[in-house]
């Protein structure tokens, strides 16, 4: 019997910080300056990753959001186009967060023309939520950040999903769904072995 080593597959991470138009994040001291929802709930920069930095999350590496000049982490789904670097890729891993259970369709731009839909699924960020869809947890939290008080013992949930890319050429760019209910803080690129 013979056995072979495991994949080495190429991981691109993405930086979306050019894309932020959303603050999901804040410290004890600014808890009125978010608005990751209609409540304006944030998550507690305590309890996550440091800004800017490369994250693991299972075996794949992540930039971290480093907030904008103006404060915003995260872009909501609105319809962008985000350019990719052009490249066979196999997954899109993303760390994303919904103001509650969405699914909804994201399109694969491929260099030759050509695009594909996909679905994007991503569970409620609200605490205490189990994934709706299968991911995995890659933060949760300890407490969730209100305008003017934190509320301890609430879990909310920063979920890595991913999205598969099954034409076999380079893909060049993502079109976002028309759903502000999504959130994503990261994006990852995998592709074949390195």
């Amino acid at each position: 019997m013979t056995t072979t080593a495991p994949r080495l597959l190429s991981a691109t991470p993405v930086d979306l910080g050019g894309h932020f138009d959303n603050r999901g994040i804040t410290r004890g001291g600014e808890l009125d300056q978010g608005g990751f929802n209609i409540w304006d709930n944030t998550f507690p920069a305590e309890d996550l990753p440091e800004p800017g930095g490369t994250v693991r999350i299972g075996d794949v590496p992540f930039l971290f959001p480093a907030p904008d000049p103006a404060g915003r982490d995260n872009l909501r789904c609105s319809g962008q186009v985000i350019e990719l670097p052009t490249g066979r890729y196999d997954w899109l891993y993303l760390l994303a967060a919904s103001e509650r259970r969405s699914e909804d369709v994201i399109t694969l731009h491929h260099a030759d023309g050509s695009v594909d839909p996909q679905w994007l699924r991503v569970s409620d960020f609200w605490a205490e939520t189990p994934a709706h869809f299968g991911e995995q947890a890659s933060v949760r939290c300890r407490s969730l950040h209100y305008p003017r008080h934190i509320q301890r013992n609430m879990a909310p949930v920063i979920w890595r999903t991913r999205v598969p890319v099954p034409r076999e050429t380079d893909l060049a760019a993502i079109g976002l769904p028309d759903n502000v209910a999504i959130h994503i803080f990261a994006l990852t690129l995998i592709g074949p072995e390195a």
